[in-house]
């Protein structure tokens, strides 16, 4: 690999390699991340004092005919030199900071939100590709299977053991066949593409492919100890209760802010008139009187949005609460349907399909019994994919659910 190179990506590809592949380049995520470094910004701006005033100014009497006269009586020249210096009050400083730091910590929870949901997707798009494979590799497996009887039927044509008409009846299943074949390839050509798109690779890769089984694991926690792992560690939930610590600390601003900020100055001003005159230094004190605006209504913004943040708590509680059991339903149907399809039918759809293709191979069985036997067993496998993938995804639902694919465990 040349110097400035970039590495060159797997054609072949592990989940957990799909997982921090889209971590790394996901495009939705990388711009989710930018919310972090601006929020360090806005830390940088809640830091920092007011700037004092400077303000410099001169006048002069002395002008006759629009032309300066130093010995006219009208008054004397002078030059002032004043500084105003903002004393900030109610420690308005540290509450800025304070609501800055819980909105970099809003920020960096939302980072966190989206890869859980990021996680969601790659595993669901990696279910898919998987699924579409086994898909594919049924649908040319039959294919194989229906070409053979299709050569056998060609010689048995030749012997004058076969009519026509039962040779052509096999080579339109066999079309059949080729035609799902074609349309399982499909599928599994989107579902890489979708998988492509989801980790970040701008480039289709035409040898992309992912390797490893389905997820068959069994699910340990009951659903009461799903949910309070939920509660404790997903980000949409702690993003809320960020909200809440949020608002409390935009409130105690906005009271900073009601207080009114005082202003010390100093003033330097030379006089000079007939060849006199001198310097004076002032100081000065002013203070808005609060007698309209004491912030009254950013008070009462940040007291209602405090109100609004517990609600939607609340809210999304028990939006979590029927997540959680909505997704333990699925798991527990999908790990009995995958039992029963795996114990009952795929065994006897298998025993079936092959006793029939043997007895149609010796004459003893009809062309319409062999393709029904083969598409018998051709559902029944599909049936058992399917389950597979849904008892897949399942147990990748429980798990962002539950927040444990961003728990850092």
């Amino acid at each position: 690999m040349g110097l400035g190179q970039a590495p060159a990506l797997p054609e072949v590809i592990t989940l957990e390699q799909a997982i921090q592949e889209a971590l790394a380049k996901n495009l939705d995520l990388a711009a989710q991340k930018w919310n972090v470094s601006i929020a360090e910004a806005q830390e940088i701006t809640a830091a920092l004092r007011p700037n004092p005033v400077l303000t410099v100014a001169g006048q002069t009497l002395n002008l006759i005919g629009a032309r300066y006269n130093a010995n006219s009586p009208a008054g004397p020249n002078q030059f002032n030199l004043h500084t105003d210096f903002p004393i900030e009050r109610g420690g308005k400083r540290e509450e800025r900071k304070a609501l800055a730091r819980e909105n970099k910590t809003l920020a960096e929870l939302g980072v966190r939100e989206l890869m859980r949901q990021v996680i969601f997707a790659v595993q669901s798009a990696f279910v898919d590709v998987q699924r579409a494979k086994e898909a594919l590799k049924l649908a040319q497996d039959n294919l194989k299977s229906l070409e053979g009887v299709v050569a056998i039927n060609e010689s048995r044509l030749k012997s004058g053991d076969l009519a026509q008409v039962e040779l052509d009846r096999s080579q339109v299943a066999a079309l059949q066949f080729r035609t799902a074949v074609q349309q399982a390839q499909l599928q599994l050509d989107q579902a890489k593409i979708q998988l492509q798109y989801l980790i970040g690779r701008r480039q289709r890769m035409e040898a992309f492919d992912v390797t490893g089984p389905l997820r068959r694991d069994v699910v340990v926690d009951p659903q009461a100890e799903i949910r309070r792992l939920a509660l404790s560690r997903r980000p949409d939930y702690l993003f809320g209760q960020q909200t809440q610590a949020r608002t409390r600390a935009d409130l105690r601003l906005q009271i900073a802010n009601g207080k009114v900020d005082y202003s010390i100055g100093t003033e330097f001003t030379h006089q000079n008139a007939y060849g006199f005159g001198g310097p004076s230094v002032g100081i000065y004190f002013s203070a808005p009187l609060p007698v309209f605006n004491r912030n009254q209504g950013e008070i009462a913004r940040a007291q209602r949005e405090g109100s609004q943040a517990r609600a939607r708590i609340e809210a999304l509680d028990a939006s979590i609460t029927a997540e959680v059991e909505q997704a333990y339903r699925q798991y527990t149907v999908s790990r009995q349907l995958l039992t029963a399809v795996e114990s009952d039918m795929l065994g006897k759809a298998r025993s079936v399909r092959d006793t029939t293709e043997y007895s149609y191979r010796r004459g003893e069985a009809s062309l319409i019994e062999f393709l029904d036997a083969q598409r018998a067993f051709n559902d029944a496998m599909q049936t058992f994919n399917e389950a597979q993938a849904n008892y897949a995804r399942s147990l990748y639902l429980i798990d962002t659910v539950s927040g444990a694919t961003v728990s850092g465990n």
